[in-house]
C-alpha cells in the first residue's frame, strides 16, 4: 500500500504555533527565552519566514503543549483527538505551576465543579 506524502509548510506551521501561543496568552518573548532564541528569529518562524531545526520544534511544541505531529503537519495525534483546546490550555497551565500553586487551583475547580 502506498502512503499519501505529508508535507511540511513553513507559513502553515508558523499559523498553528502562532495561534497556540495567543491562546495560551504568553507573548513572542516569552516563548523566545524558554526556548533560547531570539524574539526575532521566533517571529520570523511564527511568520514562516524561516524554518527550524528539530530541537526548535520540539521546544515550542513542550513550551505550547502541542505534539511535533500538529507543529509540523496539522494533525493531532490520535491520544490528543479527545482533548478540546480549553483542556489543553488549563493542563498547559497546570504543568507550568509549582506544586502548590496546582493544588490550590484543583481545589477551586472542585469546589467550582460542585456547584
Amino acid at each position: 500500500m502506498r502512503q499519501r506524502k505529508q508535507l511540511y509548510e513553513k507559513s502553515a506551521a508558523g499559523r498553528r504555533i502562532r495561534r497556540r501561543r495567543e491562546t495560551l496568552g504568553i507573548t513572542r518573548h516569552e516563548i523566545a527565552q524558554k526556548i533560547g532564541k531570539a524574539e526575532k528569529y521566533y517571529a520570523d518562524i511564527e511568520r514562516g519566514y524561516c524554518g527550524m531545526s528539530l530541537d526548535t520544534m520540539i521546544n515550542i511544541a513542550d513550551c505550547l503543549g502541542i505534539t511535533l505531529d500538529y507543529l509540523v503537519f496539522g494533525e493531532a495525534a490520535e491520544k490528543d483527538g479527545a482533548v478540546s483546546e480549553e483542556t489543553k490550555s488549563i493542563l498547559f497551565y497546570l504543568e507550568n505551576c509549582n506544586e502548590e500553586k496546582q493544588k490550590k487551583a484543583m481545589e477551586l475547580l472542585k469546589v467550582y465543579l460542585a456547584e
